[in-house]
């Protein structure tokens, strides 16, 4: 199917879980989690799900097993516990779970960063991937981290994986 015909099939609007990986943060003092939502809204997207979880890597795993199972989830965008911090485990309960990893998206990110803010970027652990018909991205939690990967990767595509991740296989 040629690009321009394949992308015409992305969904409109997406149920979507967001996630704030965190110790500390309060629904008061989540601006990542709120700038998450705002983005999805104002893209014409669902937040059907919003919730804070401590960074404890078999709470988030359980949780987004349970969301990956919801009929009205497509995709989850998480915040927090990608980086080099002994508490810094939202890599290792998203990994774990993925059928396919989308490895474009980490480096992508990274690269995007880089040019903002240099070899920091490295030390970033953003993923991507799916659980079953699900699509989760994994973003670290600062406001900058998540309006580059809400803006330059994240809306622009999800509509199209969302769409493909809806195929069913032809047997």
């Amino acid at each position: 199917m040629p690009g321009r015909e394949h992308r015409g099939q992305a969904a409109a609007s997406v149920g979507c879980a967001v996630l704030t990986v965190s110790d500390t943060r309060t629904e008061e003092t989540d601006e990542s989690g709120r700038l998450i939502g705002a983005r999805l809204r104002a893209a014409g997207h669902r937040v059907v799900v919003y919730r804070i979880v401590p960074d404890e890597p078999a709470e988030v795993r359980a949780l987004l097993e349970e969301l990956c199972a919801v009929d009205a989830v497509r995709a989850v965008c998480l915040s927090g516990g990608t980086g080099l911090a002994p508490r810094d485990t939202t890599y290792e309960a998203v990994a774990g779970l993925l059928d396919k990893r989308l490895d474009g998206f980490g480096e992508l990110f990274r690269y995007l960063s880089f040019e903002r803010i240099g070899a920091a970027a490295m030390l970033s652990r953003a993923t991507a991937g799916v659980r079953g018909s699900t699509i989760i991205f994994s973003i670290p939690g600062s406001t900058d981290a998540v309006e580059l990967a809400m803006d330059r990767l994240i809306l622009p595509e999800l509509g199209h994986i969302v769409a493909l991740l809806s195929q069913r296989s032809e047997t």
